[in-house]
């Protein structure tokens, strides 16, 4: 029971880190239709009928939510590497840690999403008639839904520990 919710943290971690990868690498954060044609974009790259093309305008709203996505990788990466090194030496410094590091995770995430969102909502939603938030974008809420979850699981069993 020692290491049960800190088990289940490290495994939501390690699914946080999966799907913020997943979502932070693909194009498919926004579906629109453009000049008739299926159209999408994601951080890096837009679409328009399969053919991908390189973002070719620097805009601050992708520097900042790629940055803020790729800030909130690393995080995760290392709170699942804090969390998983705990069962081997579990001091309760590396699981508070993990804990923390798991939900700064979600807050630079958060960031990043909120960001995306309200420059799609205030721009994009004016300039296309026709168009929706896609998986990848929704792939990035449930990540910071289990990094939020993990670090809370992680923290959790360290204060069981404690009393």
């Amino acid at each position: 029971m020692l290491y049960t919710l800190a088990g289940g943290g490290t495994l939501c971690g390690v699914a946080s880190l999966v799907l913020l990868i997943v979502s932070t690498a693909t194009d498919f954060w926004m579906h629109y239709r453009y000049s008739g044609s299926s159209a999408n974009q994601g951080l890096w790259r837009f679409c328009i009928n399969r053919k991908c093309h390189a973002h070719t305008i620097t805009v601050a709203f992708w520097d900042a939510t790629r940055a803020f996505m790729l800030l909130s990788i690393l995080s995760c990466f290392t709170g699942v590497v804090l969390g998983l090194s705990t069962f081997a030496n579990g001091t309760s410094r590396r699981v508070r840690s993990a804990g923390i590091a798991l939900t700064v995770s979600a807050f630079l995430a958060l960031l990043a999403v909120a960001i995306y969102t309200g420059v799609t909502v205030n721009f994009f939603g004016k300039k296309y008639l026709d168009w929706r938030f896609s998986w990848s974008y929704i792939l990035a809420w449930v990540a910071i839904i289990l990094a939020f979850a993990a670090g809370n699981a992680v923290v959790g069993d360290e204060r069981e520990r404690i009393f």
